[in-house]
């Protein structure tokens, strides 16, 4: 085991965030941690680096195991060019290049056995740790993050913070620490390089551990769930979908038992209750109290944790059937730097996603069309009747000093006090909640604020700018359902695949200073013009053909060494794999779900590094 947790816990003054927590990583594993917003997710991650301590419990590390989390990484040389920041995570590959050197001059005049054996062990060293392609790494994971190359030279001081953010995130990805944290790794980031970073992750040859809210990339990459709820931890393997369907299995099947043990309680009471003063049957009277005294109780299926806003978007009118014609619209802030040229149409009923790189011009093109800011040319025309709604992920983050009840009902002063709580306690702000100041609610709080001041307008015409930023898995579901039944048209940006999948029934794709309109649906549109998301990362790990002299080749005597080497850790993987599969038959497993799976998980690892020992063993018996 690489790192696990037993029986951890973590306080915070009265409140438990998390108790008699059990978490492992093995190997590589891909492991994410979901739950609701606040539930203790971030706090579980900041304690497994020793940000903070763990109030409770023992954690056990696997000696020389390196943990990297983005908060450590502050980028302490303001005045470095990003170059020399990130360079100093290859100092071990510069060391090992000079022990490199050192024996290739050595081996000029004296190229015994023995130093050819050290050169071949540094040189699979170097090669393990990517020596031949430092550089190109370096540079593909920067401009990856949607800097250009010739940045790679700019003093860091120069950049903004969350360009800063950006950098320390490669320069943690550069440094492949054994057990990689990242704690939403996608926020901010647009679907190319949100693409990519799924491609690297998975091939990633170490342990990553996730918090994510993006359900599709979570699919993509992880093999293992722990689910944190009421202050728990549960653990499901296989990906985010798998998770949900078994966790669903998993309490109607608990629920089941318990419903059929309480069946057989009450049966046994009616009976201990009917003989047990009858002279003749009061042994059995007796031997029912004490089985049932015995008896093993099936807890009833918690209900989950699923309480989320509910909200029904209604026009007030119909509108015209036409919604909005763009014409040879240019946008940008400055005449002389314009972002792009727009001409499209929207008709009623249309739901359409504008995707396309950061710095592209999405936001922008909102905004004009909400006359937020001036076209640079052209024009557009929105239809008769049409009503705008606009949701904006900056405005959203608002601060007023007001409470949240005055916050909506100042903006809506016609309705009576009653109406306005309805509509709160929709968008889960209930009791004591909306008396809270809104400038202390969480980002997910006022992304649901400024939903429940959307709804209030009844628009027939929404214009969303990354409406689900802030908002956890049940919130975006909540607002997944709410849109697709809503009847009027939708605009809107968004780097949530799974969300645009749901709800885009066209899309807006921007490329480079143009906009093209495609009338077919999210998924319809990737099956078509799929994605090499892992291209970059197989050009990063390439290594280059060397000729047959740079590596010198195994000695016979060796060769040997590894066989006999070979042999016994295969000897010992086949004992491991029959140890494993003989616990089978015991009833702590096959009495158990969860462990069973596990157990069945253990055993299928074991049989692929066995097959890897075979196939090493055989090659090289061949040579």
């Amino acid at each position: 085991m690489l790192y696990q947790v037993s029986k951890g816990c973590k306080y915070f003054g009265a409140d438990t965030v998390f108790e008699d927590v059990q978490f492992g990583i093995k190997g590589n594993e891909k492991i994410a941690i979901v739950g609701r917003n606040g539930c203790g997710k971030t706090t579980f991650l900041k304690c497994m680096c020793n940000e903070m301590p763990f109030d409770k419990g023992t954690v056990s590390l696997a000696s020389g195991t390196q943990i990297g989390y983005l908060a450590q990484k502050a980028l302490a040389h303001d005045d470095w060019t990003i170059r020399q920041e990130l360079m100093q995570v290859f100092e071990p590959v510069f060391l090992l290049q000079g022990r490199m050197h050192e024996l290739e001059e050595k081996m000029k005049t004296d190229a015994d056995e023995k130093t050819l054996n050290q050169y071949a062990v540094l040189q699979d060293q170097f090669e393990e740790m990517n020596g031949y392609n430092w550089q190109s790494e370096m540079e593909t994971v920067f401009t990856r993050f949607g800097f250009s190359k010739n940045e790679i030279d700019r003093p860091i001081r120069e950049f903004s913070g969350g360009q800063k953010t950006r950098i320390a995130f490669v320069r943690l990805l550069l440094s492949k620490p054994d057990i990689l944290l990242l704690d939403e790794p996608t926020n901010h980031l647009d679907l190319e390089t949100i693409e990519w970073l799924e491609g690297y992750l998975k091939s990633y040859p170490k342990a990553v551990v996730l918090v994510s809210h993006d359900r599709m990339f979570l699919d993509h990459i992880v093999q293992v769930v722990y689910e944190m709820e009421y202050g728990t931890m549960t653990r499901y393997a296989g990906n985010y979908t798998s998770f949900t369907e078994q966790k669903k299995n998993n309490l109607e099947r608990q629920q089941q038992a318990y419903n059929r043990q309480q069946k057989d309680i009450e049966r046994l009471e009616t009976l201990i209750e009917k003989f047990r003063y009858k002279k003749n049957k009061a042994a059995f009277a007796q031997s029912k109290i004490k089985y049932l005294d015995r008896m093993v109780r099936v807890e009833e299926a918690k209900k989950s944790d699923d309480k989320t806003f509910s909200a029904v978007f209604t026009p007030r009118v119909k509108g015209g059937e036409q919604v909005i014609e763009v014409q040879n619209l240019t946008i940008g802030y400055e005449p002389d730097e314009p972002l792009c040229t727009a001409s499209f149409k929207m008709r009623r009923g249309d739901r359409v996603a504008i995707i396309g790189p950061n710095g592209t011009g999405k936001s922008t093109l909102v905004k004009t069309l909400m006359h937020l800011l001036e076209p640079l040319s052209g024009s557009f025309l929105l239809g008769h009747q049409i009503e705008t709604g606009y949701f904006d992920q900056q405005l959203a983050q608002f601060s007023s000093g007001k409470t949240v009840l005055d916050e909506l009902w100042d903006a809506y002063p016609d309705l009576d006090r009653t109406a306005v709580r309805s509509v709160l306690g929709r968008f889960l702000f209930s009791a004591d909640d909306v008396f809270k100041n809104v400038d202390v609610l969480s980002g997910g709080e006022k992304v649901r604020l400024s939903l429940a001041k959307l709804l209030l307008q009844h628009s027939n015409f929404l214009i969303l700018d990354e409406p689900t930023n802030h908002l956890d898995i049940p919130g975006k579901e909540a607002l997944e359902e709410s849109l697709k039944g809503f009847t009027g048209t939708i605009l809107f940006v968004s780097h949530d695949r799974y969300f645009i999948s749901q709800i885009a029934t066209s899309l807006l794709l921007m490329e480079g200073d143009t906009i093209r309109y495609v009338p077919q649906s999210y998924n319809d549109y990737t099956a078509e013009n799929p994605v090499d998301s892992s291209a970059a990362v197989k050009k990063e790990t390439e290594k280059p053909q060397k000729k047959e002299t740079e590596k010198p080749a195994m000695n016979e005597a060796a060769r040997k060494r590894e066989i006999a080497k070979l042999e016994k850790q295969i000897t010992e993987k086949e004992q491991e794999l029959e140890d494993k599969r003989q616990l089978r038959f015991e009833p702590e497993y096959y009495q158990d779900y969860q462990k069973m799976q596990t157990l069945d998980d253990e055993i299928d690892n074991v049989h692929n590094e066995l097959a890897h020992l075979y196939k090493s063993w055989e090659e090289l018996n061949e040579e």
